[in-house]
């Protein structure tokens, strides 16, 4: 009897690794995709944003130089 306990002690526990590594590697493999895609969202919103300011900067520029040629 104590043998047969041992055996089914020493599968459940290595089952019990077994599914925990993988459990972890999961979740690893989640958070990595989840922190890919939301850099990658940030990224986009910050050339995003780059962009409309060089556009008001531009637009900025040109209002000024528009200014300066109708008072001279």
């Amino acid at each position: 009897m104590g043998y047969v306990l041992r055996v089914r002690l020493a599968s459940f526990f290595s089952g019990a690794a077994t599914a925990s590594f993988a459990g972890l590697y999961i979740l690893h493999r989640d958070y990595k995709l989840a922190h890919q895609s939301f850099t990658q969202q940030m990224n986009d919103l910050h050339q995003s944003l780059e962009s409309r300011i060089s556009t008001l900067e531009k637009l900025k520029q040109t209002e000024a130089s528009e200014q300066v040629g109708s008072t001279e």
